[in-house]
């Protein structure tokens, strides 16, 4: 396996399928980076070309775990290197991503992922390979994907001890805009209103509800404008939904002092989110149709291995 970008998702990849027993190589855009990961005996360089030739000739599938601006660049390297190689991301929209690979590789037997596992530190030092247990390995299941390689990112994923949500890639980017996008933007605002003023008495005070609240607004920003402005249609329409659910409480506040409404809302949402992180595990056989395994995924049940 060749990981491009050796940041928290392909360092900790890499790890992974170490532990796992693979056979894997990568690169990173810094010289700083590769050298973090060599010194702990992992094979990363700064030589992109070189990593996607050795891809080539091993036939090896290729992840890529670069920030969405940086993936066009990238890709005209696999374009001209390793063409037609396996290939697979772990960035977190899908249609931008699909999009650009049909522009810029269209020979390469791509196959859209989405890791839903990540921490608000970045870099090869945040790292580590149990970072995807037990998490939703979101596996694109659009018509006309090749199979075989769809396969060989399912093992991947559970090699790295995840299991596998199917999905359409413009459901799946709908599905993140709601749930990770968008908390992105509100612990943004709710760190905004927090350290609003001219004393620091209300972050005094800040116990655990502001920070876990807060805690996705210590991403680097320029990883959160990367994914979110990458998903922008899906996400303005989760952005209309809070909007509409904050303004109806907003008036119910005004008008009666009356929160039932939203806060009971909130707790079953909670409850219902709670009650899909144990989802019905699911055996398909290989050649599975991409019809069939979409809609493992909108049940909220998992692929965890072969029937």
């Amino acid at each position: 396996m060749c990981v491009i970008g050796a940041g928290l998702i392909g360092g900790s990849l890499m790890r992974a399928a170490d532990k796992a027993g693979r056979a894997v190589w990568g690169t990173s855009a810094s010289e700083e980076t590769a050298a973090e990961a060599r010194a702990v005996g992992f094979d990363v360089d700064t030589d992109t070309d070189a990593a996607l030739h050795r891809a080539a000739e091993a036939d090896a599938l290729v992840v890529l775990a670069v920030p969405l601006p940086a993936l066009d660049g990238v890709l005209r390297r696999v374009a001209a290197v390793a063409p037609a190689c396996r290939l697979t991301d772990a960035v977190s929209v899908k249609v931008a991503v699909a999009d650009a690979v049909a522009r810029l590789a269209p020979r390469a037997r791509f196959v859209g992922g989405h890791p839903m596992a990540g921490t608000a530190e970045s870099g090869w030092g945040a790292g580590n390979g149990e970072l995807f247990a037990d998490a939703a390995w979101v596996v694109a299941a659009d018509d006309g994907i090749d199979l075989d390689v769809w396969a060989d990112v399912a093992e991947l994923a559970w090699a790295c001890g995840s299991r596998v949500v199917p999905a359409a890639s413009d459901e799946h980017d709908l599905a993140v805009a709601r749930v990770s996008h968008l908390p992105h933007l509100l612990a943004a605002v709710l760190a905004a209103v927090g350290a609003a003023g001219d004393d620091d008495l209300p972050l005094a005070l800040a116990a655990s509800s502001f920070a876990d609240g807060t805690r996705v607004a210590g991403t680097r920003p320029e990883l959160v404008l990367a994914m979110c402005e990458g998903n922008r249609d899906a996400l303005l329409a989760a952005v209309d939904d809070a909007l509409g659910r904050l303004g109806a409480m907003r008036g119910a506040l005004a008008s009666t002092g009356g929160l039932a409404a939203t806060v009971r809302a909130g707790y079953a949402g909670r409850l219902r989110w709670a009650a899909a992180r144990d989802p019905q595990p699911v055996r398909v056989r290989r050649g599975t149709a991409p019809a069939e395994l979409r809609e493992i995924g909108r049940r909220g049940d998992a692929v965890v291995g072969w029937a």
